[in-house]
């Protein structure tokens, strides 16, 4: 759900895009529905701890969103049309971050919200290999 990632800017900010196509399933009735949206969010945050750990020479581990909050559509992109996300940590607490993912369309801002994102115990993961 993302087609595009460049990297931490010096405020330590995510940037990423995706070009929403038509036959994405989350377009319904020539639009990008909420759920699209949020997915999009999730995996762009999951893209910049990926990139994180990459960088540090880490494994990436697995990440699940523990909430969404204060979600808010401003306006539903259509299809032809480029998402560019960008996300920034509010905070991190043992393996729980906080992200403030914003969504833009030609500048302008479509779409905000805050997501709770657990990290899976580096630990955890090695049993299930």
């Amino acid at each position: 759900m993302i087609d595009g990632f460049a990297g931490l800017d010096e405020a330590g900010v995510s940037h990423t895009t995706l070009t929403v196509l038509p036959q994405n399933m989350f377009c319904e009735d020539g639009r990008f529905c909420e759920c699209g949206i949020i997915e999009h969010m999730a995996q762009s945050a999951a893209a910049r701890v990926g990139w994180l750990a990459l960088q540090k020479g880490e494994e990436v581990r697995l990440g699940f969103i523990g909430s969404v909050d204060n979600f808010e559509v401003l306006e539903f992109p259509r299809p032809g049309q480029k998402l560019c996300t960008e996300i920034s940590v509010v905070q991190e607490v043992f393996g729980i971050s906080l992200v403030r993912a914003v969504v833009f369309v030609e500048g302008r801002e479509i779409a905000h919200g805050n997501m709770k994102i657990v990290l899976e115990d580096a630990s955890e993961q090695d049993k299930t290999e």
